[in-house]
């Protein structure tokens, strides 16, 4: 494969698993170097970057709640220290906590905007200045279907995912004029460690929503990503890209 990354930075949250994982790893065989970020999960962050460097490629694990904005600039600084630059940054760090509104802890929701919405501007603030210096970086975070149509059971979840689109779109203004791209990926269902044990009930009524009439693979969201890191997508900002096999289509 041709390395369209090679001698570029990636720092990739929420990492050490599923769509995240599969982003890092997909990054890392197209040529970047890459910060692979997690919360707890040591033992699956330091899986993926032994993955990666038994293909030949660089990665470190790095630890932070990003969450927390000084943990978050602390991340990043750690990419500069370790490889001299950040050139990607994929915000993927997220959380779930659904419940029907009227049922929903105070609690429930601020985890959820704070995992999901708030790190993404705390990593996005901390890589910002080094991307303007260099006059060049992509941004590309992570959010989905549900920020675009909503859901049931996820004012929370879907409120943090439109945040994001908001954000992505407000950035992608102001760091245009420095070369720099922000874009979103949205994915619909997709199959991970995480929804591998839900109801087969809930699986089937995911397929038949999808005119694709199957769930997505991680990989495939990570073939996004990767597009939109490289130099083919130097054209594009602001944009959401729905990876759903045609979901939201379906209103």
């Amino acid at each position: 494969m041709h390395k369209a990354l090679e001698n570029k930075v990636a720092v990739v949250t929420g990492a050490s698993r599923g769509i995240g994982r599969s982003i890092a790893l997909e990054l890392a065989r197209r040529g970047a170097r890459v910060v692979i970020n997690y919360h707890r999960s040591a033992k699956a962050a330091a899986e993926v970057v032994a993955a990666i460097q038994s293909e030949g490629g660089e990665a470190v694990a790095v630890q932070a709640d990003v969450g927390d904005g000084d943990q978050a600039q602390a991340l990043i600084q750690n990419a500069l220290d370790t490889f001299g630059q950040i050139d990607i940054l994929v915000n993927n760090a997220g959380t779930t906590r659904d419940q029907l509104l009227m049922l929903m802890k105070e609690e429930d929701w601020d985890i959820v905007l704070r995992t999901n919405l708030k790190s993404v501007f705390n990593c996005c603030k901390a890589a910002a200045r080094p991307m303007v210096r260099q006059r060049r970086g992509r941004i590309i975070n992570i959010t989905s279907v549900s920020g675009l149509a909503g859901q049931g059971g996820q004012t929370n979840y879907a409120a943090s995912k439109a945040g994001m689109i908001g954000f992505t779109k407000s950035l992608a203004k102001e760091l245009g004029p420095r070369n720099i791209t922000v874009n979103c990926v949205a994915p619909g269902f997709v199959l991970t460690a995480l929804t591998a044990d839900l109801p087969e009930e809930l699986k089937q009524q995911g397929i038949e929503a999808t005119p694709l009439r199957r769930w997505g693979q991680p990989e495939e969201i990570a073939y996004a990503v990767a597009f939109l890191a490289s130099d083919e997508a130097a054209f594009i900002t602001g944009e959401t890209l729905t990876v759903d096999g045609g979901l939201v289509m379906q209103g």
